[in-house]
């Protein structure tokens, strides 16, 4: 796999494809450009070299229909910002017109294309929509590390058609932090995964028993591993499904000696709501008629002292309902402990990046993934399409071992 930097970008028409698909308010308005911070030095490095660029993402699932709330106008003029310089935003991917607006470009300049999600194509990997963007550039350059593990047309399908096919700086740092973390780690490697769904986490926990020390359970996803052992989690949510799973997975954690650690004690409440009742009991004594909302403070310090001799850490999802202040506790908690610690500390999903930017700990994090869904995939051992595309690695694919 090359990159940007091991190309010829003089004169030449640079189709970047990055992730500008940025959280708006009601008003249309950005409320968080870091992935639009992230790409800079991917597209400044290209207009340094006098290259033609042209910039594509996509935003939200307009499922192929023209929606102008989802437009990237806003993106187009905060990014104009940034780089000091205008951007004009086409009105379209792949048409004509922005065709004729490629040819009229001058090395140095900037053109952002609309929303490829407009098209039914771009999220079915159409190889007729592939062709259309390939013919706008010469070179191809994938920096959108957060649609690597899509099969879409800007991110695949466009790799077929173009003659030179390189990655970005993001996606390349991106790949480096994993094969650190996951490849060949300092040790101990402490995995800490939360959120609501254990659906969503369970093939990445059955990868990481063969590459962590340490994982650590938070979040909704917890109670089904509770439930596993038999403890009562009143009416809190868990996937009964999967209950068995997770006691296969406990069970497999100790016979491969990784230490996994679940909940000791939490914060319940008796509806799910910020003004609701609240109390902290230890997990034997959840009531029947209420739910589990946090980790609690026993908890968080069990957590803290298996953290302390790790040298790797990696972290995806909250401890629990931290969007609601009084079951946020444990959530801010690990955001602590995680950024005290002295090891490499990686961050990857939408939830956990909103945390740890809220608690001010940002610059205290080794790394913070600019994907979710791809971070997650990378942690299940998945080969991701865009990076297969490009004829890469990431060393983990199909279950290999670090």
């Amino acid at each position: 796999m090359q990159f940007i930097n091991q190309v010829d970008l003089d004169g030449k028409r640079v189709f970047i494809r990055v992730d500008f698909n940025v959280p708006l308010d009601e008003e249309g308005n950005i409320t968080d450009d870091n992935r639009i911070r992230a790409a800079l030095p991917t597209i400044n490095y290209a207009l340094d070299e006098s290259a033609k660029v042209i910039v594509a993402s996509h935003m939200g699932r307009p499922k192929g229909q023209r929606v102008e709330k989802l437009s990237l106008a806003p993106v187009a003029r905060r990014l104009g910002r940034l780089l000091k310089k205008e951007v004009p935003l086409a009105p379209d991917c792949c048409n004509e017109g922005v065709q004729k607006a490629v040819e009229e470009m001058e090395p140095g300049s900037v053109l952002m294309l609309e929303n490829l999600r407009f098209y039914q194509g771009e999220t079915d990997n159409d190889p007729e929509f592939s062709k259309a963007l390939a013919a706008l550039c010469d070179v191809y350059v994938d920096d959108a590390f957060a649609v690597a593990h899509r099969e879409n047309a800007s991110v695949v399908g466009i790799v077929d058609y173009v003659p030179v096919s390189v990655a970005g700086f993001t996606m390349k740092k991106e790949l480096d932090y994993f094969r650190r973390s996951m490849v060949d780690p300092a040790r101990p490697l402490a995995a800490v995964l939360g959120g609501a769904k254990a659906m969503t986490k369970l093939p990445a926990l059955e990868n990481l028993l063969d590459h962590a020390d340490k994982i650590i359970i938070g979040g909704a996803m917890a109670n089904t591993f509770l439930k596993s052992v038999d403890i009562n989690v009143g009416q809190s949510l868990y996937e009964e499904e999967l209950v068995p799973v997770a006691n296969v997975l406990l069970r497999n954690a100790k016979k491969r000696g990784v230490k996994m650690f679940i909940p000791v004690d939490c914060v319940v409440a008796d509806r799910f709501d910020p003004k609701a009742e609240t109390k902290l009991v230890t997990v034997m004594d959840v009531p029947n008629d209420w739910m589990i909302m946090d980790i609690g403070p026993a908890t968080s310090l069990l957590y803290r002292e298996a953290l302390r001799d790790c040298k790797t850490i990696i972290w995806n999802g909250p401890m629990g309902a931290f969007e609601m202040d009084a079951f946020s506790r444990g959530t801010y908690n690990m955001v602590s402990t995680v950024a005290q610690t002295y090891a490499l500390t990686i961050i990857g999903g939408g939830d956990t990046d909103v945390v740890v930017t809220n608690a001010g700990e940002s610059e205290n994090i080794s790394y913070i993934s600019t994907g979710g869904g791809a971070f997650l995939a990378l942690l299940t051992g998945e080969v991701l399409p865009a990076v297969e595309a490009l004829g890469g690695t990431t060393g983990l694919e199909n279950g290999g071992r670090a």
